[in-house]
């Protein structure tokens, strides 16, 4: 089933040539208003619906906030009246929906190629700590940045796409035809997204560039292109070693403890001393070329790629100490080494309600960030065979890996060489609107779209990139958006498109 509006209406020829300085600016100035009169104010509104991805609310389809925030942003996109856009809500039975928007190249444009422009609109939950009068549903634009949930991850990717679009318009300058997928699963590892690539790959063209507007940002000073994503496996570890709870003082020294046996077993997995993930199958070697580009970008940004962090209060006063204070191990570590942590506990009691009882069961919600190069279905298949085989005490140990049984995990991402074409029209995209060169770096994050357009189109190039800059904390608390980043991002954007071949 599909929604479809269609604008026909017709636009001037033009010319083909490259941006001088005043062209530039003027484009910048463009993309300011359109930010400051619609992007913002239509984020707010964004910002106000939880629409949680299906695993953080089962219930999705009934609650109807998903379909609230497709529907916004579908309207907010025909309002622009773009010529020639096309624009559908796509459903697939018992999938999460997806937005798809066609605009057609402009008469003066002589690219054969199509721009394929990413974002999401689904959202993580709530999670707490948020600094008072801020809220994950609650927008509010403070000293220029944006706070709530989303904003920033990913929904300002459409409107930023569709307003970088109309200012190439509006200031005469020719782009190539441009489509854009907006899914509402991302945030729950994009399981329906390939049913959709699929359903719709023959409508998609002759991708020759991707742009991904749901990646980070090194600092807020200049464009920044992500080089690699880390790939994830999620999931529950559960040891259970009795039926119900007993009395401490009866049972202990003689039933084993649920969480001993649950440290034991991730012991097989990590160095809880260093951190460092033990089998091989989760690690892969780094390219030279990754290694160099982070100690470029280390000497760019020094210490602050690890300082920027909310450090608590040590021991002694001063701040928790990070694993290495070498900033380009510090991004390597972020990026290209396998890494474990532990996001929820279940059978825990609050502290409150606490009785003195030997729990029954414990059980970790994992996620494990895998290094780009490393097959998420099969470290899927080997974390699961790693940590339920031979069970201490035969406690019933069980791990249950998020996705469906065929898709578990997601595949990281290593992007591949730039064309000259696409690093000058970088560079000079950033020069133009930030005064300084771009940067290039490496992300912790997981976006699985990127390896399966890889796949698919192996020959298109990759523009990754996003407002994720320092402390914007996105999954956390008083996430925000830097509007001022946005802005210039959108109209980097937007030079781009113009450029590509």
């Amino acid at each position: 089933m599909t929604t479809r509006w269609n604008n026909s209406s017709g636009y001037d020829p033009f010319m083909n040539a490259p941006l001088q300085p005043a062209e530039a600016a003027a484009l910048a100035a463009h993309i300011d208003r359109a930010w400051d009169e619609r992007i913002v104010p239509a984020l707010a509104d964004f910002i106000a619906v939880p629409a949680k991805s299906p695993m953080f609310d089962a219930d999705w389809e009934r609650h109807g906030y998903i379909e609230r925030v497709v529907r916004d942003a579908a309207d907010w996109v025909q309002a622009r009246r773009v010529p020639g856009l096309a624009l559908e809500i796509v459903r697939l039975p018992g999938r999460t929906p997806l937005l798809f928007v066609d605009v057609p190249a402009s008469s003066g444009s002589a690219s054969g190629q199509t721009v394929l422009l990413y974002g999401h609109l689904d959202k993580q939950p709530e999670f707490e700590g948020w600094r008072a009068g801020l809220g994950p549903w609650t927008p509010s634009y403070r000293d220029g940045l944006l706070y709530g949930r989303g904003g920033a991850d990913d929904g300002y990717a459409i409107y930023a796409a569709i307003s970088a679009i109309e200012a190439l318009r509006a200031e005469g300058r020719p782009h190539p035809r441009c489509v854009g997928l907006i899914e509402t699963c991302e945030e729950s590892g994009s399981p329906d997204l390939p049913a959709y690539l699929d359903a719709l790959r023959a409508r998609l063209g002759q991708v020759g560039l991707v742009v991904c507007l749901d990646s980070g940002a090194g600092n807020y000073e200049q464009l920044w292109l992500t080089t690699s994503l880390r790939g994830l496996v999620s999931g529950v570890l559960r040891v259970e070693v009795l039926t119900e709870g007993i009395h401490s003082g009866d049972a202990s020294g003689l039933v084993p403890s649920s969480f001993r046996i649950l440290r034991q077993v991730l012991d097989r997995l990590e160095d809880s001393a260093s951190g460092a993930l033990l089998p091989g199958i989760f690690h892969c070697e780094i390219p030279a070329l990754r290694i160099e580009q982070a100690r470029a970008t280390a000497a760019l940004l020094g210490d602050e790629v690890y300082k920027r962090m909310p450090w608590a209060c040590g021991a002694d006063g001063g701040p928790v100490l990070p694993t290495t204070t070498d900033p380009a191990e510090a991004l390597l570590r972020r990026t290209w080494r396998p890494t474990l942590s532990v996001t929820a506990v279940d059978g825990l009691p609050p502290l409150a309600s606490a009785g003195n009882v030997l729990r029954p069961h414990t059980a970790f919600k994992l996620s494990l960030r895998l290094p780009p190069q490393v097959d998420g279905h099969r470290a899927s298949l080997a974390l699961k065979a790693l940590l339920e085989d031979n069970a201490p005490y035969n406690a019933k140990v069980t791990f249950h890996p998020d996705g469906a049984p065929g898709q578990l995990g997601a595949t990281g991402w290593d992007a591949p060489a730039l064309a000259p074409w696409l690093q000058q029209a970088l560079d000079a995209a950033s020069r133009a609107q930030f005064g300084a060169p771009v940067g290039y770096i490496g992300q912790g994050g997981t976006i699985p779209l990127m390896s399966m357009l890889q796949q698919g189109f192996p020959s298109a190039q990759m523009m990754v990139c996003g407002v994720l800059g320092p402390k914007s904390n996105a999954h956390g608390p008083n996430e925000f958006l830097h509007v001022a980043y946005g802005k210039k991002l959108t109209a980097a954007v937007a030079q781009v498109i113009a450029a590509c071949p």
